[in-house]
This record gives C-alpha cells, structure tokens and sequence, in this order.
C-alpha cells in the first residue's frame, strides 16, 4: 500500500495518431450494515454523451496522497459518507479518447467501511455528482453502467464471504 499517484504522461504523437495520456484515480465501495446484507455508496454522473451514468465514487490523487488517501478522500467528497479502507480490492484500467488526446486510466478501488456522515452531493467540488444513493451490494450488477466496476464488486462481495 502507501502508493502515490503517477503524474499525469502525455505520449508523443507518432505518425498521425493522438497522444496518450496515463491518469491515475483512486475510489471505493463504501459499505454500511443493512437490513440485507451490505448497501453501498454510489453517485450518478453524466458522461460527455449526456447519458446518466451510475458508479463508484473516485478520482484523483491530490498532492502527495497515496492511493488509500485519496480513495478516501473521494468517496467523502462525492457521497458524502467517510469511511476507514479494510483491504483492497485492485485496479482496474480502461481507454477513452477526448478531442486532444487518448487516456488511458488506471484505477485503483478500496473497500471501505462507512464510519460517518450523511449522504451528500454538496460536498462534491467539482459537482460531478448528479446523485447518490445506498444501493443494496446485491443489486449493484443492476445498478452500476460499468462491466468493470460490477467485477470490482464482486470482488469486494468475495472478500466479504470470506471474513464472515
């Protein structure tokens, strides 16, 4: 753990191509105890298409954060609810290209315990987040827009039967 962030790299353009750029973000599923199982702190955004988008909370590292910091700090700016890391769950890491430029970003996702506040886009500062909600872990697969971010919660579920 303790991992601090890659600066953003942008690639050179070769031969016509766009340049790449690797970013980094670090997020979570925030867990509380619920009547079913486990709930889990998600946001809705919309994409550069206009679509509403449902997934977890992440971002940047900021500053000298480490992954774990960062994961953290996210998910309390964008749901609202703080929370203490009890393992990882791994990285995930996809491609998108922008008017300038490829992206290929890598993200690294934490599972958290919910130790506190109320859920909340106010806290949000560059208001990403268009809503949040609990969603109960075992509907995530309905829920979340990403393949990827389901396999991360199922992850975090595996994790969970494996400790009770």
């Amino acid at each position: 753990m303790g991992n601090r962030r890659a600066p953003a790299v942008p690639h050179s353009r070769q031969n016509g191509h766009l340049p790449t750029v690797e970013e980094v973000s670090a997020g979570g599923v925030v867990l509380r105890p619920a009547r079913r199982g486990f709930d889990a702190a998600i946001i809705a955004r919309y994409n550069r298409g206009g679509r509403l988008e449902w997934c977890l909370p992440k971002g940047h590292p900021e500053g000298n954060e480490t992954y774990e910091q960062a994961a953290v700090r996210e998910v309390e700016e964008e749901t609202g609810i703080a929370g203490s890391i009890l393992t990882s769950l791994g990285s995930i890491e996809y491609w998108f290209t922008v008017p300038t430029h490829r992206v290929h970003k890598t993200v690294h996702h934490f599972l958290l315990e919910a130790t506190g506040g109320e859920l909340t886009i106010e806290k949000d500062p560059d208001h990403e987040a268009v809503d949040v909600a609990w969603v109960n872990l075992d509907d995530l697969d309905r829920t979340l827009s990403f393949p990827n971010e389901r396999r991360i919660v199922n992850v975090a579920k595996q994790v969970i039967h494996d400790s009770l």
